[in-house]
């Protein structure tokens, strides 16, 4: 289990780096082992790690591709990492033998269409420098929780509600959500307890 959450804002004013360490703090008991830290510009991002396959600092996230033009955040696994990684037409250099670097070239590779061949349990996202977008993805079966909002402060994302919180302005309870959870004993998908935030359905992609 590891954490992830980060920001983008709306009109490309700098992130501030210590909200973006606060998101990723809040998130400390799901990535015990190391965390990270990417801020450039408008963009930040967060990680909390728990090293599975690869313990070793190679491994560390946020991992950008080798022109440095692409980060990724990534929790969770991708069973067939392996076979991915030997179809890989451009034969990169690999610095890691994690999952997520062979996700970050397969993406590189693919785009979007890259998801469609994981198999796994997964919540990731990808912040694409040349094609200025923050691309977001989650597992077919929703093993991987990912939140996101969107407002005046532009987008930001993370693996648990309250890291987008940390800023302490707590938005209005959602009523309908209310009225799910009192009818249902559950929430259903996309809706949150919070309005403005949203539950990314499983096997859906946001751009």
């Amino acid at each position: 289990m590891c954490g992830i959450a980060g920001q983008v804002t709306a009109d490309r004013r700098p992130v501030e780096a210590r909200v973006i360490a606060a998101m990723g703090a809040s998130l400390r008991h799901r990535g015990p082992d190391d965390q990270g830290l990417f801020v450039q510009g408008h963009v930040g991002l967060a990680h909390r790690r728990l090293s599975v396959l690869d313990v070793s600092p190679a491994g560390r996230q946020p991992m950008s591709n080798e022109a440095g033009t692409i980060q990724i955040v990534f929790n969770g696994e991708i069973y067939n990492y392996e076979e991915l990684r030997r179809g890989l037409r451009s034969k990169p250099t690999f610095r890691s033998r994690t999952d997520t670097e062979v996700l970050l070239h397969l993406y590189e590779e693919q785009g979007l269409g890259c998801f469609s061949l994981l198999r796994g349990m997964f919540a990731v996202a990808i912040w694409d420098g040349p094609n200025q977008r923050l691309v977001l993805a989650r597992d077919r079966l929703g093993k991987k929780p990912l939140f996101y909002a969107v407002d005046h402060l532009g987008l930001r994302f993370a693996s648990e509600l309250k890291a987008l919180l940390v800023e302490g302005a707590v938005p209005a309870v959602d009523p309908v959500a209310i009225h799910h959870y009192l009818t249902f004993q559950y929430i259903p998908t996309p809706r949150t307890i919070f309005q403005g935030i949203r539950n990314l359905p499983p096997g859906h992609v946001l751009v």
